[in-house]
């Protein structure tokens, strides 16, 4: 076992060295890779290219029926089963043929069409949620480890503290209470570290959901150049009618409407002609038969006519979806327009004068303490202060990024992933 030890070390430190020493991962590479290995895009694509070879075949004219039988055989007497002797026994064979008319053949053509057309609609607003969940995993990794940083160097500080304070203490210099003071210090930054490598950890996990565990192990690149942004304007119709959701509705409509030009081509019967050969015995004539048929709409207002009716309604229905899927998509896109503006105020506040001021009263208090006229205490409490501070900058800036990344959605450019500024 002591044996096999130096062997197991070597292959962590050479781990942990290819892991260091891994290509950063940039954002828009995350959200390029989460959508090359979506297995619901991949489904999509299925469906869609199932609709449009649908639409192909919908558009053509029904199977010939092939009619195959005998008529008239005898079951009993002397020419019982005889298909020869009896002059009405028939064998026949016929072809039957359905004829929709061309303006039916096209609109059920259409209508798979549409269908195809929904699902392209449907793929697009997919890719925004793959794109969407992508950058806010990355996102929350990307300052968590921030926040770890801050918390391992404060972290480093204290325990430096606690040596200098132990220090001064054998030598007389100090209390024994500075040196409690630095150690509990030193424990509450333990328990926030390891309160930020438990968010790190589930950032990475889901991070990994999207683009794999081996890319998800990649150190994040950035940070994302989430202060700029061509939604810093004024939502227009243009803007929320290109938004995934909308088209996704507006196609639903589309196709509903499709259905009442089809409903009311069904008022026209579908005709069908056949023609059959029929064979009798050799000391009798062969026959030829033709038909028409053609269905007796004898009911039309309690049949036809309510299903255009019901087909209407559906569009009603449809288009007052696609009315409040709008409406929706306007106040979410103000609500993050908002939250954006808003969340870049709060972090030149925070970068401006909070943190500012929160790192000079530790220099003032750190330099009051080492001319003897403070406290150690006043020292470790304002530097927990600041590193709330930076810890809630940082916070802060997440939620405005998550809110940017969101609002980089709404444009027609969806497709394409959020650019951050970095190089993949």
């Amino acid at each position: 076992m002591r044996l096999a030890f130096p062997f197991v070390l070597a292959a962590l430190l050479s781990t942990a060295l290819t892991a260091s020493a891994a290509e950063p991962l940039a954002l828009a590479e995350a959200q390029r890779l989460a959508v090359a290995r979506s297995q619901q895009l991949a489904a999509n694509e299925s469906s869609a290219s199932a609709a449009r070879r649908m639409a192909q075949a919908a558009a053509q004219l029904p199977d010939p029926v092939l009619k195959v039988g005998v008529d008239n055989l005898p079951i009993n007497g002397p020419d019982r089963f005889s298909l020869t002797r009896d002059s009405m026994t028939m064998r026949k064979i016929g072809l039957m043929q359905e004829l929709p008319g061309a303006d039916k053949r096209r609109l059920r053509g259409q209508r798979a069409a549409q269908e195809a057309l929904k699902l392209q609609a449907e793929r697009a607003m997919l890719t925004v949620g793959v794109l969407r969940n992508t950058a806010a995993a990355w996102l929350d990794r990307y300052y968590a480890l921030a926040s770890r940083d801050l918390v391992v160097r404060q972290l480093e500080e204290t325990r430096l503290q606690v040596q200098a304070a132990e220090a001064a203490y054998r030598g007389g210099k100090g209390s024994q209470a500075d040196v409690f003071a630095a150690l509990g210090a030193v424990g509450m930054l333990e328990d926030k570290l390891r309160q930020v490598d438990r968010q790190a950890g589930n950032a990475a996990v889901m991070l990994a959901r999207w683009v794999g565990s081996e890319d998800a192990r990649r150190p994040p690149a950035g940070p994302p150049v989430w202060q700029t942004s061509e939604m810093d304007r004024n939502i227009t119709p243009e803007h929320l009618e290109s938004h995934p959701e909308v088209a996704v509705a507006a196609a639903a409509v589309r196709a509903a409407q499709v259905d009442v030009f089809l409903a009311e081509a069904n008022k026209q019967a579908d005709w069908s002609v056949e023609a059959t050969y029929q064979q009798r015995g050799s000391a009798y004539s062969n026959m030829v038969s033709i038909g028409l048929s053609v269905p007796l709409q004898l009911d039309r207002a309690n049949r036809q006519d309510q299903e255009v009716a019901a087909k209407t309604a559906l569009v009603d229905e449809a288009l007052a979806r696609y009315e409040e899927v709008l409406r929706n998509q306007d106040a979410e896109a103000r609500v993050l327009q908002n939250d954006w503006r808003s969340g870049k105020l709060g972090v030149e506040r925070y970068t401006g004068s909070l943190v500012p001021l929160a790192g000079q009263r530790t220099a003032a208090a750190l330099a009051a303490y080492r001319g003897g006229k403070g406290e150690l205490a006043a020292v470790l409490s304002a530097r927990r202060d600041e590193l709330e501070l930076r810890l809630q900058a940082l916070a802060v800036e997440l939620e405005t990024a998550r809110a940017w990344a969101s609002l980089s959605f709404l444009s027609a450019d969806h497709d394409m992933p959020v650019d951050d500024g970095s190089k993949p």
